[in-house]
């Protein structure tokens, strides 16, 4: 069970850092756009997915142009969006309601995104809120999309007991 468990987060990890480098001209700046965060939906299906893209976001971040302030800030605003779509998901059974939470609580988090933009000077004359919808917008964009890919997938292959 526990070698499954590691098994199948590593692949997690793995695919949302390839994601990221391949998609690394669109995925950080102000206007972001990473495919991988699509991966995110797996923490609708099971909890246990938290370590996978949790690890992936870190293996990820250490590639960032923006240098090892975006471990501090793309981790700790993975973690509380993560955190809180578990937390929501005691009290909501309904799958697509759970994924429209989890793409609000990444959105909304990003504001901790566009603080660290603004902290490493990427913001230039943009206004923090301005920057905040930016990030927010791509963010929300990528996990919509995601949703239903996501959910047509969990049907094939039921997230919640792969791990």
């Amino acid at each position: 069970m526990k070698l499954k468990f590691f098994a199948i987060n590593a692949v997690v990890a793995a695919l949302y850092t390839v994601l990221v480098i391949v998609s690394s001209p669109i995925a950080y700046g102000l206007a972001q756009f990473r495919i991988s965060e699509m991966l995110n939906h797996l923490i609708v299906f099971n909890k246990k997915f938290f370590i996978g893209i949790l690890g992936g976001v870190i293996i990820a971040n250490l590639f960032s142009p923006n240098g090892p302030i975006d471990l501090l800030f793309g981790t700790g605003q993975s973690v509380v969006a993560l955190l809180t779509t578990i937390v929501c998901s005691r009290f909501v059974k309904n799958i697509k309601l759970r994924m429209v939470i989890n793409i609000l609580s990444f959105s909304l988090t990003m504001c901790i995104i566009a603080w660290e933009l603004a902290i490493i000077g990427v913001l230039g004359n943009t206004p923090f809120l301005l920057a905040w919808l930016y990030v927010a917008a791509g963010e929300f964009a990528v996990m919509a999309i995601g949703a239903p890919i996501f959910y047509l997938l969990n049907k094939r292959l039921n997230f919640a007991k792969q791990v």
